[in-house]
């Protein structure tokens, strides 16, 4: 038996042909249809060729359906329902605004691949510092944000956040030594451009109170890029390197060595407006942090800020077990 669902139909000539079966006259179906009658007619014979098979039994007084006719009816109201569901679905997404998401450096590589089929997703190409997003975020100007953030952000912000990713930083240093590194042995720069790297800043004034690493404050911008590398061969000592800098190239001469007691960490949360109401952002939300995992995150040697939202109880608070006051 022929499979409609496996044939390369038109659809309005299986449209016809339901109408045809359902009116069993030519003439009354062409009046339903708002077709001439021999229109009809000749389409539901090119449906007749495309199947193999013949629909309808016709004389000059009747139309009846043939046994491949009743078997196909059900089949072909089933693929013009689904057919009209596509298309009322497809006018429902269009009449809907995209879910707008920011990022600051960072962001899944598979991120359209994780949504897709739950909203249209629209990725904001201008990358500002985490501050910024956050802002943008409770102003309304997007809806989702993938940037650093505190507990204190969130209940400013009357947001909420998911864990979506985290990095784990290593340092710089001039010479070809790869080995680890103590935590109090490092020196964390800290800008005083703060528009640029206000929620740097912050995680880098926590993380050297709570570890006793080097807070050095600087002005030219070099918490990377080429400023950072000029800081790291002046210091001739570890230097953090930030969640800009995790996946740039190092230059000749220059090292990456692991930090270790304790191990930092830079969070990546997935942040939304507390009160969102838009089904399609929280599904997104959902369809983005399901089954996130960060191997290490939840070790007693990881570091994260005290007002960290994703720091695990248990995890390493500095020298002495003195937390950060942030």
């Amino acid at each position: 038996m022929t499979d409609l669902s496996r044939s390369a139909l038109d659809l309005e000539r299986i449209r016809k042909f339901v109408v045809v079966a359902e009116e069993l006259n030519f003439s009354r179906a062409a009046a339903r249809l708002r077709i001439a009658g021999p229109s009809l007619s000749q389409q539901i014979k090119a449906l007749e060729r495309d199947l193999g098979v013949q629909l309808f039994e016709r004389d000059r007084h009747s139309v009846s359906l043939t046994t491949p006719g009743v078997a196909l009816l059900p089949q072909a109201r089933d693929l013009l329902q689904q057919a009209d569901e596509v298309r009322r679905r497809a006018v429902d997404l269009a009449s809907r605004p995209p879910v707008r998401l920011g990022y600051v450096n960072w962001r899944p590589p598979d991120l359209l691949a994780r949504v897709a089929g739950t909203a249209e997703l629209h990725v904001d190409t201008w990358v500002m510092p985490s501050h910024t997003q956050a802002a943008r975020v409770a102003d309304h100007s997007i809806d989702l944000a993938i940037c650093w953030v505190t507990t204190t952000d969130l209940d400013q912000y009357g947001m909420s956040a998911r864990l979506l990713g985290a990095d784990r930083l290593y340092t710089v240093v001039v010479g070809d030594d790869t080995s680890d590194v103590r935590a109090e042995d490092t020196t964390v720069l800290v800008d005083a451009d703060v528009a640029g790297w206000a929620s740097w800043n912050v995680w880098a004034e926590q993380f050297a109170r709570a570890t006793g690493a080097t807070a050095l404050r600087i002005d030219a911008g070099g918490v990377t890029g080429p400023a950072f590398v000029d800081h790291v061969r002046r210091l001739r000592r570890p230097v953090v390197n930030s969640p800009k800098g995790q996946t740039s190239p190092l230059p000749p001469g220059l090292s990456r060595r692991p930090v270790v007691d304790p191990s930092p960490y830079w969070t990546w949360s997935l942040v939304w407006r507390r009160d969102e109401s838009r089904a399609e952002v929280l599904a997104v939300v959902d369809a983005l942090t399901r089954d996130v995992d960060v191997p290490g995150l939840a070790d007693r040697s990881a570091w994260l800020p005290d007002d960290d939202p994703h720091r695990p109880t248990g995890t390493a608070r500095g020298r002495s077990g003195a937390g950060s006051t942030g």
